[in-house]
């Protein structure tokens, strides 16, 4: 059986030209295809993750399972020529994450059957997540380690049972790595501006590996246990609706310290959207050798498709189309539903409707799935390819996609601009990974 491709680029990253990998933690296809189109520039791998609340059996929030995700990645790889062994997938927070008002037993096994349909898809990294309450946990007490790591450690014999059906049909299939621990805010970043946040204890760090280790052993896993690549930890970054905190390396030296006790292990970072790429370097180069990110990589889309209309509305009354009056459908969207954002923005109808378009948190992205703000959002791209985009426009709303039209090395095609401008944000992750800068 091969090794598993992540196993095999962390256990070499001293050496190796990929110093860590980041995470595309989006099921958006203009972002995965973002991040394909990178990869296969920079020659190196991409990964990308589908949350548990974004894919999972009864379809989440894209209406997509694991494996029809799975193809859908799959299917974008083989139209952007990116070779399958380049490609890997992984599931995020995969736990009893969205069945936290049910009763331990019946969460968790809609968790156990959630991690079924991943692995049995042919995902290859599982982020297992069982860091959250359920229905009948005393809501006044902290979960324990043992509880967290006991339901962890049922959550990969489930995985192993799976894989062990997996790979019948699939004999070459590396076995899956897995990632423990979840010492961050629900996904999508914390729902209050904060100007700090605390960096995971060293002692909680060792106490949290030392109980997993103890609940693997007990579920018959002892050797699983060689294939837990990563531990999540809080490095000290965080982003909220209007504030993002900073990696500060000194603050991280005694957290980072407790990797010389675990040489097989690196930490992984949740919640690096909008890291300066100094800090994301840094990151990586103190053993936070795995960056997830995903509201950033929406949040550019959502940039992106914002100038492209502003574009749009210039050129309109010069051509004879009908707008496509994209932001305006989108914030109707959000108006209409508003269960993805009113517990995250506050304030006046008008501080909401501001962070509704252009919060770090991006709730918008929930939206972006939305028949009419698709229909919105395809309108937009047909009129600007219709019409022709003019260079002087492009380099007011989009400079720097001016600039590569401009030398030759970007089509003038509206899709091909949208998809460039979310590799801008991506061009940060790789230069904190890649040895070679770009």
């Amino acid at each position: 059986m091969p090794q598993n491709p992540i196993l095999t680029l962390l256990q070499n990253r001293a050496s190796a030209r990929e110093k860590g990998i980041y995470s595309c933690c989006s099921a958006n296809e203009y972002v995965i295809r973002a991040a394909l189109r990178r990869a296969k520039a920079a020659d190196t791998v991409v990964l990308v993750e589908a949350t548990a609340n974004q894919v999972n059996q009864n379809g989440g929030y894209t209406g997509m399972t694991p494996a029809s995700f799975y193809g859908f990645l799959q299917r974008l790889a083989d139209e952007e020529e990116v070779p399958p062994e380049k490609v890997l997938c992984g599931g995020d927070h995969l736990g009893p994450l969205t069945w936290q008002n049910l009763p331990e037993a019946q969460a968790m096994s809609n968790a156990e059957e959630l991690i079924w349909s991943y692995v049995l898809a042919g995902f290859s990294k599982i982020h297992i997540d069982t860091s959250m309450r359920v229905a009948d946990d005393d809501p006044k007490q902290p979960l324990s380690d043992e509880a967290i790591a006991r339901r962890g450690a049922r959550l990969c014999r489930t995985a192993e049972d799976a894989f062990a059906e997996y790979v019948k049909t699939h004999p070459e299939a590396p076995a899956p790595v897995y990632v423990v621990g979840s010492e961050v805010p629900i996904p999508g970043g914390a729902q209050e501006n904060e100007d700090s946040v605390a960096v995971t204890n060293p002692d909680a760090c060792e106490a949290t590996l030392a109980e997993f280790k103890r609940a693997f052993d007990a579920q018959g896993l002892a050797d699983v246990w060689q294939r837990v690549v990563a531990l999540v930890v809080q490095p000290g970054v965080e982003f909220a609706d209007e504030s993002v905190i900073e990696y500060d390396r000194p603050a991280a030296v005694e957290l980072m310290a407790c990797l010389k006790n675990h040489p097989d292990l690196v930490f992984e970072g949740h919640s690096t959207d909008y890291q300066p790429r100094e800090c994301l370097r840094e990151m990586v180069e103190d053993g936070i050798a795995i960056l997830k990110v995903g509201p950033a990589l929406t949040f550019a889309l959502r940039e992106g498709l914002f100038a492209l209309e502003r574009i749009e509305q210039e050129l309109y009354g010069v051509h004879d189309f009908p707008c496509s009056h994209f932001r305006a459908v989108l914030e109707q969207a959000m108006l209409e539903d508003s269960s993805q954002w009113a517990k995250y923005y506050h304030g006046s109808m008008a501080q909401k409707r501001y962070a509704r378009a252009f919060s770090y948190s991006d709730r918008a992205r929930y939206y972006l799935t939305n028949e009419k703000v698709k229909a919105a959002a395809e309108a937009l791209l047909h009129n600007l390819d219709a019409a022709g985009i003019p260079m002087a426009l492009l380099s007011q709303y989009l400079p720097t996609q001016y600039a590569r039209v401009h030398a030759g090395c970007l089509p003038l095609c509206a899709a091909d601009l949208l998809i460039d401008r979310v590799g801008d944000c991506i061009d940060d992750y790789l230069y904190a990974v890649l040895e070679k800068s770009i």
